[in-house]
């Protein structure tokens, strides 16, 4: 009936449950090698026992029961398979083998619900049906507390099995739905859109994975899959005809442009047979954690395949690929040789320095006096001295600018038409909105012979939050005080994407840990300037290390699920949790005429009276109400009236006008 060679499925093995139980074990477990052999895994014996031993249980205990079965599912936005899938009248039962195991352990109890989520919310023939996962510890003793207990979204908190009482568990689940039969016959084949956090993009990508089978693909909306073969189309072009290219790709926050840029990376790998590519960010803990992130699951994977090799070895490869662009820059300084790739990826180009704080930096840290050029024409210029061809791809952000002395978009704009008229510009159509702040250069730009704009150059929806895809618009209509306009989104987003508000910082860090599930990670955050919040231990002047905050275990006490340590918009810009805490001090106020900016210095707040501050701050704020994926709680401190610093009116004002919007108080 079914079969794991048939094309587009996603199983090694996939047949009905009556053809299963009369087949061969050997056969099965000889489908379920070749599978793996065709994904370029090798086969140990103790996978082959393995599977062997899960063959017999789920003969044993699936007699007289009706539906599917697959076994090596593959869950492709986690680079993992699922041990087996059974498909049921009325629900489908995700099931974890451990074989040997004598007690259920942690890691397997998320790692199958992790698995249901990701079918859940990702797989579309399993949007609709309840999902029950299960894991199956084969020498435990009896389980305990097997109650079905089912979210808002029919995914139920995973129960635990012995051998012996799978089928028990699985008549129960029945049992309890009571449904009326499903017509599973095109599960198997049912589209798969997932979208992947940046940390599970770049492992995927950098595992050989295309980005086609890691991001989500909705008719008619301008995707990924498009930006990404423009570009490459750029690419071939530009050595084909051996001419130099800057494209400009622009992308509402969260659209993936990150991912664009990776995928164009190990596109183009050294060991890839082509042209090397690198990638560059300015944004250290971005650059920090993915290597990181990329460093343990390259060793993982090379020892679990019986490789000897160490952290090092693996990780020499890992830092050529991604690259801090300072270091990138610095080493245009050793030598007036080109870099040894032609095509290169600034991610968040729009934070590249302006003339001041480069020639300060090159004075002050490298002893070079009288630096004349900014840091996007300094780089601009290390690609030129390519003979040939170059290409650079400049990712940018609109309102992403957080520090002090960046540049912006039009200093790449003005150095390629002032210095460098003979590359060829390639200008996403949407640089011309307000938030990208290209002004002047890009007027400039239009003028410019070898520059046009290209509609394949903006990634306009959202895939930060795969529940909504509006977040951003929301935020923005918060920021620009369009009270109007963000009480209408809100009213889009509730269902599938909660905010919501409290005074109490206790309530909100319940809120979120009460709704993340499986591995879903968590997190607080706050302004850089949110000096005031102190009285709840939250000091934004204690760096949180990324590394730890984004990769460590809740059983670390630096990670992000202790909720202990803060973290700012200059160690989450660029990367995303699935829940946020964001605390809201009085650093940025709301007022009727908008906004008013606020610093701490010494005992009192003061103004921020210049403009590029401002900005700088509400920035702060985008960066941090757009870093959850599933949803976020706004803590706003009530103040406290016998404290200057604190005076409750400092933060009425803001939470008057976010529960106007319609925000929900959980107080």
């Amino acid at each position: 009936m079914l079969s794991g060679q048939r094309a587009g499925s996603r199983a090694w093995y996939g047949a009905s449950i009556s053809v299963f139980l009369t087949a061969n074990p050997t056969s099965i477990v000889g489908e379920l090698a070749e599978g793996s052999s065709r994904a370029g895994i090798g086969v140990d014996p103790s996978q082959t026992e393995a599977w062997r031993a899960e063959v017999e249980v789920l003969k044993q205990q699936l007699v007289g029961v009706r539906g599917l079965v697959f076994l090596e599912f593959s869950v492709p936005r986690m680079g993992r398979r699922i041990d087996a899938v059974l498909l049921l009248e009325s629900v489908i039962v995700v099931i974890e083998f451990k074989i040997g195991a004598e007690r259920f352990e942690k890691g397997a109890f998320d790692q199958v619900w992790d698995y249901a989520l990701d079918l859940k919310n990702f797989h579309e023939g399993s949007h609709e049906p309840p999902i029950v996962p299960i894991v199956v510890a084969t020498r435990a003793g009896a389980s305990r507390n097997n109650t079905l207990k089912f979210a808002h979204d029919g995914v139920a908190r995973p129960i635990t099995s012995t051998s012996d009482g799978l089928r028990a568990a699985i008549d129960g689940a029945q049992q309890q739905l009571n449904g009326g039969p499903r017509d599973w016959r095109s599960w198997d084949a049912s589209p798969y859109k997932p979208t992947p956090s940046i940390i599970e993009a770049a492992l995927s990508l950098y595992a050989r994975h295309t980005v086609d089978s890691i991001a989500r693909f909705d008719a008619g909306a301008e995707n990924l899959n498009r930006t990404s073969a423009r570009i490459e189309e750029l690419i071939a072009d530009a050595k084909r005809r051996r001419k130099k290219v800057i494209c400009f790709v622009t992308g509402v926050p969260g659209a993936g442009k990150t991912l664009v840029g990776l995928n164009v990376a190990t596109l183009h790998r050294k060991d890839a047979g082509q042209e090397p590519a690198v990638y560059l960010s300015g944004n250290g803990p971005l650059v920090m954690v993915l290597r990181e992130a990329l460093t343990r699951d390259e060793l993982a994977r090379r020892k679990e395949a019986g490789e000897q090799v160490s952290k090092i070895q693996i990780g020499t490869p890992v830092k050529s690929f991604i690259q801090n662009v300072h270091h990138f820059r610095d080493e245009a300084l050793r030598s007036t040789e080109p870099p040894h790739d032609h095509i290169v990826v600034f991610d968040e180009a729009q934070r590249a320095w302006n003339w001041e704080k480069t020639a300060k930096f090159m004075k002050q840290r490298k002893g070079v006096d009288g630096f004349s050029q900014s840091e996007a024409e300094f780089l601009i210029s290390y690609l030129d001295r390519h003979a040939d061809w170059a290409v650079i791809v400049c990712l940018v952000g609109g309102g992403q600018e957080i520090h002090t002395g960046e540049a912006g978009i039009a200093a790449w704009i003005d150095a390629a038409c002032k210095k460098f008229a003979h590359w060829e510009l390639h200008i996403s159509e949407k640089l011309t909105g307000s938030e990208y702040a290209a002004g002047r250069a890009l007027d400039r730009a239009r003028a410019h012979q070898n520059a046009s704009l290209d509609e394949g150059l903006h990634l306009a929806v959202s895939m930060r939050s795969f529940r909504a895809e509006r977040v951003s618009e929301f935020v923005k209509a918060v920021l620009d005080c369009n009270l109007v306009t963000a009480r209408e989104l809100h009213r889009s987003l509730q269902t599938r994407y909660p905010i919501v508000l409290t005074r109490d910082l206790g309530v909100a860090k319940k809120w979120v840990r009460d709704r993340a599930r499986g591995t879903e990670r968590y997190g607080l955050l706050a302004s850089s300037k949110a000096m005031r919040l102190k009285p709840y231990a939250i000091d934004v002047r204690v760096s949180a290390d990324p590394i730890h905050w984004f990769l460590g275990g809740r059983e670390d006490t630096r990670s992000s699920w202790y909720m202990e340590d803060c973290a700012t918009e200059f160690q989450v810009q660029g990367l995303e949790l699935d829940w946020a805490c964001v605390t809201w001090d009085g650093d940025m106020r709301y007022a009727p005429k908008g906004w008013t900016h606020h610093d701490f210095r010494g005992s009192r707040w003061t103004n921020i009276n210049l403009a590029e501050n401002r900005a700088y701050l509400e920035n702060a704020y985008r960066v941090l109400l757009t870093r959850a994926r599933q949803g976020m709680v706004i803590f706003i401190p009530r103040g406290d009236a016998g404290d200057p610093t604190r005076q409750p009116a400092i933060y009425e004002t803001t939470f008057s006008y976010l529960k106007k919007i319609g925000l929900n108080d959980l107080g």
